[in-house]
């Protein structure tokens, strides 16, 4: 797949040699030593200015041209996820029990390919931050680079993130202003009621069944309780007791997971949370007790860089293949504490609409798709390009 559009079109080949090395050798969150290295030496084979183990085992490749002073930062996650490969491909994942199920390979592959051209051809006058992100998924990396002090060691008026995007067709791209990707907020609840005797449950308070009202409750908060127009979701996903087969539960922990597009909704979701454990375990007379962890930010993109994304975009895909107000996604991003830091935008890039390439992210048999590298990496090329061209410097 070619277009003369793509300017790293020549670079296919071995941005699909990354990609597949990567896929092959997946590592998970804060453990990826031998991706981190590998990304780390190709940098500096492209003479880019490399650093190491910013935020554990993130790299930042920095390439500065000109005499510009302006700055962009382009991410790329690198981490993989703890589910066993399906696929029997030749690529497939060597680790078991491991493999890139979210196509973390596709981006960090597609950002070096950006870096390879970029030191060879690139047009613009000032400075690009490339940063390969460790502990995605867990939402660790993001703020751990930050700590480290990401922005002021390589300081960027703007940051972008881009994520392959299946059931999108490849080469379209797509975006949004505003709340683009939801927070997420670990819950635990616990419940400690009075256990006894199956044959005997008036002696007791059966935990299990305080708890199974508390689920049912849960339920009203998005259905009952919210604006009907704002997004939320709370999902209860593991019930745990200390009862046995004739032994009634004195304790009950319910985990799960709550999302929202707004900080004010994800405030709302905890306090109506903590108001249904507290009347249920009134009513029952037991105790109960909420944690409610917010882990992952609201994605937030600002105006400015979702414009000058687009308008990037359009030169890959053209107009028809970009679309500037894609609905929002409920899944979560830690690129979201980056884009706090920095105006930024996060962009979805087709991953493909049929066959195994529209296969669901975070599937056992999920691949990136190859056909992807080319318009993504050109994506960030005609980006810096714009945003730091010789004649705005």
């Amino acid at each position: 797949m070619k277009n003369a559009e793509w300017p790293t079109a020549d670079l296919c080949e071995e941005m699909t040699a990354w990609r597949r090395d990567f896929h092959q050798n997946p590592e998970l969150g804060f453990k990826e030593l031998r991706t981190s290295e590998r990304v780390a030496e190709l940098l500096e084979s492209f003479g880019l200015e490399v650093h190491r183990g910013v935020g554990e085992t993130g790299v930042v490749g920095v390439l500065q041209r000109g005499d510009g002073s302006r700055g962009i930062g382009l991410r790329a996650d690198m981490d993989a996820l703890p589910i066993h490969e399906l696929n029997e491909f030749e690529h497939q994942s060597q680790s078991r029990g491991v493999m890139h199920a979210c196509g973390h390979d596709g981006h960090t592959a597609m950002l070096l390919g950006a870096a390879k051209h970029l030191s060879e051809f690139g047009a613009f006058s000032g400075r690009v931050v490339f940063v390969f992100q460790p502990a995605e998924e867990h939402g660790k990396g993001g703020p751990a680079m930050i700590a480290d002090g990401l922005f002021d060691r390589f300081p960027v008026e703007q940051v972008y993130g881009m994520h392959n995007m299946p059931g999108l067709a490849v080469g379209a791209f797509a975006m949004r202003t505003g709340a683009t990707m939801a927070s997420e907020a670990l819950f635990e609840i616990t419940i400690e009621g009075r256990g006894g005797h199956a044959a005997m449950p008036h002696h007791g308070v059966d935990a299990i069944t305080v708890g199974a009202e508390v689920v049912t409750a849960l339920q009203t908060i998005v259905s009952r309780k919210l604006d009907p127009g704002l997004n939320g979701v709370v999902s209860v996903t593991d019930f745990r007791t200390d009862g046995q087969r004739n032994v009634l539960p004195g304790r009950a922990t319910l985990t799960g997971d709550a999302r929202a597009l707004s900080v004010e909704v994800n405030s709302e979701i905890e306090r109506k949370m903590r108001q249904i454990v507290e009347g249920v375990c009134m009513a029952h007379g037991v105790r109960g007790a909420v944690r409610y962890e917010t882990e992952f930010e609201v994605l937030l993109n600002a105006p400015e860089p979702v414009r000058l994304a687009a308008e990037a975009a359009t030169m890959i895909a053209g107009s028809a293949g970009v679309n500037t107000d894609y609905p929002p996604v409920m899944a979560s991003e830690d690129f979201a504490h980056m884009a706090k830091a920095r105006p930024g935008c996060f962009v979805f890039a087709g991953n493909g609409v049929t066959g195994p390439h529209a296969r669901p992210l975070h599937s056992a048999d999920y691949d990136f798709n190859d056909d992807l590298l080319a318009p993504g990496s050109s994506f960030w090329v005609r980006l810096v390009e714009q945003t730091l061209s010789r004649d705005a410097a």
